[in-house]
């Protein structure tokens, strides 16, 4: 669908370090399929370059790169000190742009390096003077603005650990993810705006505070309010205006930046499974530093770029997006709907930033499609070189929408990774053509396969996406993981050594991929991935729920009984002599939206007379979705493993009449 020219190819960031390693090891790469090979098979010499090729700025170097590849418990640049932070902020022309940043509450504006750099210093003056040091948790229930990019850099230049969510997020959701790691401090806004409406937080702010028994120091920032009132956290309430004057002096001087070994904490991401609190997933100041500064040659971020991807601070991405600030790009960030006050909302955003890199959700792209816009046309996005897409597959059709209706000669990456290490496995590469349905290629130093269930390697086959070789940004650890199980249960159970992360690929024979979805249960809804037991601990508390069982299937290319509509769909079990209703199956939304997030909430919700479960007593959740999506019954699950093999017949006559074209579900199977 697009090739880049000769000169536009030979300018990227990727041959300039394709061509730099060449001359540095005495050898020529051909092609990205040659520098990949050798990325991945000379792991150590790979991140070596990446460090003196970006230049990393260390108190103390490495001994070695690698003790060992083996996984978990890989150990990398040991001996070395450093701060994520510092790596950040320093070497940049003051007076730059860094930051552009806008929402449905602010209008357009921008920082440079000079003032995030003071902003930085004022903020961990205040935080040190709060008494936070290295290893402490700040935690930050707060939107994308730039005071939460400032508190982060600030956590991270003490040492301490960071963590965020969304004022979106339902408190539950929030407590359950913040008290496990015991937070010492708790930054927050009063509310934010969505869709042209004000949703006020203070008292849910108040509500998570009073089950963080950890907590000494809680600010409050005013965001829709300027007089917002600290004292509606209580006695350790005080203002983001407070924070920053509570030492002047140290507020005047440049940053700190604590310098902390390779693989200390840099911040703590949650990331859902079946059962159970969410995981949270340590990811450390070099590891994820190291991955950052490769991604800038996969996204060919250089001075003067403008790099904007649509995101929440309660995703991944707002992560990714912030390390983008290791090239000298500056980055843009928005809070507010994408769709508000029309579907051209973000495109409009571009033209006014003069992004060269725009980057939303393959959800939103498609959106844009059946909207019938053409933002080449209706906006002037000259600057835009690149758009990237991920959160969930991303269709032929949207492929074919861009070039048609954004710009012929844009280079449109697909992209898909995961939270557990806060990257893509599988990536845009700017001097590869981009073809119709396809991620152009594996991430450099990212050893990617496909695997058959015996462990087989697979090309132009659908198997699970394995990584064989470690990455740097894999989590250290889990939090109160001690031993390692539940980390070795996660990601290294079906596969000892390997990582297995639960998605569906395909290697095409050019090096290519294609991504099917989850091959496991959890939900991921634009990006956000939320463990089933959430949703089911939300929709069991409505009184009339006796239990329930949920999935996401369909979407595009899944070719299964859904065809191309993504659906998720909340199965439930009610008290005898209880019918579901539409009062029912809103007041079962409204808990789901209110405990987990807008995202979360069930396309549909039906009754069914019982949960299919296994013997051990776990809920079929991934044998239901593939039945749902076309697979052979007897190929999904065994019957002899089951409490009761008739709970599978609703659905299995579910799926016939799906695939059949019924609008209706059978009557529930007794």
């Amino acid at each position: 669908m697009w090739t880049p020219s000769p000169s536009r190819a030979a300018a990227s960031e990727m041959a300039r370090f394709q061509s730099w390693a060449g001359e540095r090891h005495g050898r020529e790469f051909a092609d990205y399929g040659e520098l990949w090979q050798w990325s991945v098979d000379e792991l150590d010499t790979f991140w070596a370059d990446i460090w003196e090729f970006c230049g990393v700025i260390a108190s103390k170097p490495y001994e070695r790169v690698l003790a060992s590849h083996e996984m978990p418990g890989t150990k990398w640049f040991e001996g070395a000190e450093l701060n994520y932070a510092e790596n950040l902020l320093a070497g940049h022309d003051p007076g730059e742009t860094a930051v552009l940043h806008c929402s449905e509450v602010r209008e357009l504006a921008d920082l440079s390096w000079g003032e995030l750099s003071a902003q930085v210093a004022a903020a961990a003056a205040g935080l040190r003077s709060l008494g936070v040091e290295r290893g402490d948790r700040v935690v930050a229930y707060m939107p994308n603005i730039p005071e939460t990019l400032v508190a982060f850099l600030a956590t991270a230049s003490l040492g301490a650990t960071w963590s965020s969510a969304a004022p979106e997020f339902g408190a539950r959701s929030v407590i359950d993810r913040f008290a496990q790691i015991e937070p010492k401090v708790f930054l927050a806004v009063d509310g934010y705006r969505h869709g042209g409406k004000d949703f006020d937080r203070s008292e849910i702010a108040a509500g998570i505070l009073a089950e963080l028994p950890s907590v000494e120091h809680a600010v409050l920032l005013g965001y829709l309010r300027d007089d917002a009132d600290p004292a509606a956290l209580g006695e350790r309430g005080l203002s983001w205006e407070q924070l920053l004057a509570l030492d002047p002096q140290g507020a005047a001087a440049p940053p700190r930046f604590e310098q902390v070994p390779f693989d200390h904490p840099l911040w703590v991401l949650y990331s859902s499974g079946t059962t159970g609190l969410p995981k949270a997933i340590v990811q450390g100041h070099g590891g994820i530093l190291l991955e950052q500064l490769k991604k800038r040659l996969h996204l060919d971020l250089r001075r003067g770029d403008r790099m904007f991807w649509f995101t929440t601070t309660g995703w991944m991405m707002w992560n990714f997006l912030v390390g983008c600030l290791h090239s000298d790009a500056a980055i843009v960030l928005y809070d507010g709907s994408p769709a508000y006050p029309d579907i051209s909302a973000l495109w409009r955003l571009a033209e006014r930033t003069g992004m060269t890199c725009m980057g939303v959700s393959a959800g939103l792209l498609a959106s844009c499609e059946k909207a019938g816009i053409e933002p080449g046309r209706e906006h002037d996005l000259s600057a835009l070189r690149g758009v990237g897409s991920t959160g969930s597959p991303l269709s032929p059709e949207s492929f074919r929408w861009v070039y048609e209706h954004v710009d012929e000669d844009t280079w449109l990456f697909s992209t898909s990774g995961g939270t557990d290490v806060c990257t893509a496995f599988v990536a845009g590469c700017p001097t590869l053509p981009v073809y119709e349905g396809e991620l152009q290629c594996r991430a450099l130093g990212c050893k990617v396969e496909s695997w058959d269930e015996q462990g087989n390697s697979l090309l132009d086959e659908v198997g699970e996406l394995v990584v064989t070789e470690p990455m740097p940004s894999m989590p250290l650890f889990l939090w109160s993981d001690e031993t390692g199980e539940r980390l070795r249960e996660s990601y290294f159970s079906m596969y000892p050594g390997v990582w297995r992360h639960g998605d569906w690929i395909r290697i095409t024979p050019r090096g290519g991929a294609v991504i099917y979805g989850r091959s496991d249960s959890t939900i991921n809804r634009q990006g956000v991935r939320m463990g089933t037991s959430e949703i089911y601990r939300a929709a069991g508390s409505v009184e009339q729920v006796l239990d329930t069982l949920v999935v996401d299937v369909g979407g595009p290319g899944s070719g299964g009984a859904l065809g191309d509509e993504l659906r998720m769909i909340l199965f439930v079990v009610l008290r005898d002599g209880v019918t579901l209703d539409d009062e029912l199956t809103r007041e079962i939304k409204a808990r789901i939206r209110e405990d987990c997030s807008p995202r979360h909430v069930p396309n549909e919700v039906r009754q069914i007379e019982q949960v299919p479960r296994t013997l051990s007593g776990k809920v079929l959740e991934v044998p239901v979705k593939r039945i749902l999506m076309g697979v052979a019954p007897e190929q999904a699950a065994s019957a002899e493993s089951l409490v009761d093999p008739r709970a599978l017949d609703y659905f299995i006559a579910l799926a016939a009449e799906l695939a059949a074209g019924a609008e209706k579900a059978p009557a529930a199977a007794g």
